[in-house]
């Protein structure tokens, strides 16, 4: 295992359930789990755990399948992404096991997966793709390094930023390009074409651990599957109404090109710094400046190795 050595400064208090009883769903991909209604409808998908420290996903899914879950219409799939790396949590040591070889929220794009590399996380990519091919909507289910508002990325499209509006939760959406070291998920294949049908939206519920970031996971989900058709209303009746949503656009995401990469203060994510032209950090020599007024930094990482993205910085669109 390619063990990530980050301090944790949170407390864990999101216990990851055992998954185990989970593993065959009866649909030859160990850990996936297709529930079809026998009527028309759309094919979902919830996907969950692709990070393996992020647990959120893993108690949503859970839950579902634990009070026996079935649609009304169409199809529901339910994914439980990254098992090795989930199984290796340790809460001694929480931000050690994201991934085992890689990390697999950068492997889905088409040359990446044709490519004959090996890892761990690439066999498991593989191993699930054919269950993404007729998918019209995925939600997939993530958690934050700090403790800062949760966010709906909703990719490069309108149809993103629609499916993110229609779910209603959380507060903050934000219409983005991913990152230069490699395709998510949400952008796999026709996600990521305007001129296919299928959507996505990545949800970030909040820091890993919080108590409150499971709470976020099971009401989005239960939002995600009523807007798609494929649940009940009455399945919202447990959880709060959202709160008006504000959308922004990733202007620049800032890759880090050396070791010497330094914040200038000590961002969380969710700052919206006034005036453009300021200094937020630097990567070796190169100051890093925000590119307009009322700038928000999106998910400014503790990972600050080259290749990596230090922090998004958007602009306000609605």
């Amino acid at each position: 295992m390619q063990k990530i050595e980050i301090p944790n400064e949170y407390a864990v208090d999101l216990a990851p359930p055992d998954i185990r009883r989970w593993a065959d769903g009866g649909t030859g991909i160990p850990y996936l789990h297709q529930l079809d209604s026998g009527r028309p409808g759309p094919h979902v998908m919830i996907s969950a755990i692709v990070h393996g420290n992020e647990p959120c996903g893993a108690i949503a899914l859970d839950r579902l399948l634990g009070v026996g879950f079935r649609p009304i219409a169409g199809r529901v799939s339910l994914l439980f992404a990254n098992i090795v790396a989930y199984e290796a949590f340790d809460p001694a040591d929480p931000n050690a096991t994201r991934w085992v070889e890689e990390d697999m929220n950068r492997v889905w794009a088409a040359d990446v997966l044709d490519d004959p590399r090996d890892s761990v996380e690439l066999r498991r990519a593989r191993e699930i793709r054919p269950a993404l091919a007729d998918v019209d909507l995925l939600f997939d289910v993530h958690s934050m390094q700090h403790a800062a508002p949760a966010l709906a990325l909703s990719g490069r499209h309108d149809k993103g930023l629609a499916l993110a509006r229609g779910i209603g939760v959380p507060a903050t959406i934000v219409a983005d390009s991913g990152h230069a070291a490699g395709t998510r998920m949400r952008d796999y294949g026709p996600f990521d074409a305007a001129d296919a049908g299928a959507a996505a939206v990545l949800i970030e519920c909040g820091q890993h651990w919080a108590a409150e970031t499971g709470a976020l996971a099971v009401a989005a989900v239960a939002r995600f599957l009523v807007y798609a058709g494929v649940a009940r209303a009455e399945m919202l009746a447990d959880h709060p109404s959202p709160t008006p949503q504000t959308a922004w656009r990733v202007r620049e995401a800032v890759t880090i090109q050396t070791d010497a990469f330094r914040f200038t203060a000590a961002y969380t994510g969710g700052e919206v710094i006034a005036a453009a032209g300021t200094v937020i950090g630097h990567d070796g020599e190169r100051p890093i400046v925000t590119p307009v007024d009322d700038c928000m930094l999106v998910m400014p990482s503790k990972r600050l190795w080259p290749g990596q993205t230090a922090v998004r910085l958007a602009e306000r669109i609605a």
